[in-house]
């Protein structure tokens, strides 16, 4: 099956794509220090990342490192950026091992992202995606400016939480 994606910003569709590589390869570090994802699942996530994200539906994807016992060992969020985005950082972010966690992923949608979009995306989707209702504020945690990914005013502004 082939999607088509249109924008009406100064961005394209590889400006996107640009972005999410940054997006992937983060969650492909991820995977390997933390050890609480794999590499395919993280693969996996990053593609439905950029589905979302070419249709101009996600608003932000948060992911936080749980312990076994459900415990907040670190977390980033990626907000996205439509207008004027800048940021030229290389991707990069090491978690500590945590054997017996596992990585959580929420997504937030533009309103874009309607019940018609959402049948539409279903077949392109890897993740069967379900409504959350988890603290993601990660008030355990402490804040820091992480990294930002642009591409001709489109990005991704990376907040890190430890």
């Amino acid at each position: 099956m082939t999607s088509t994606y249109a924008t009406t910003e100064t961005y394209s569709v590889v400006d996107v794509e640009k972005v999410v590589r940054s997006i992937r390869a983060d969650l492909l570090m991820i995977a390997s220090s933390s050890k609480a994802l794999t590499e395919e699942k993280a693969k996996e996530y990053a593609h439905d990342i950029e589905v979302l994200a070419k249709g101009d539906y996600l608003a932000f994807a948060d992911l936080t490192l749980l312990d076994s016992l459900e415990n907040e060992v670190a977390a980033c969020r990626f907000d996205v950026v439509t207008k004027d985005a800048s940021g030229t950082s290389r991707p990069g972010v090491m978690w500590p091992a945590t054997p017996g966690g596992r990585v959580r992923i929420v997504l937030s949608y533009t309103s874009k992202y309607t019940d018609q979009a959402r049948e539409a995306l279903k077949r392109d989707l890897k993740i069967g995606w379900v409504a959350s209702t988890d603290d993601i504020s990660h008030r355990a945690l402490s804040a820091a400016d992480g990294r930002a990914y642009s591409s001709n005013g489109y990005g991704a502004n990376r907040k890190d939480y430890s």
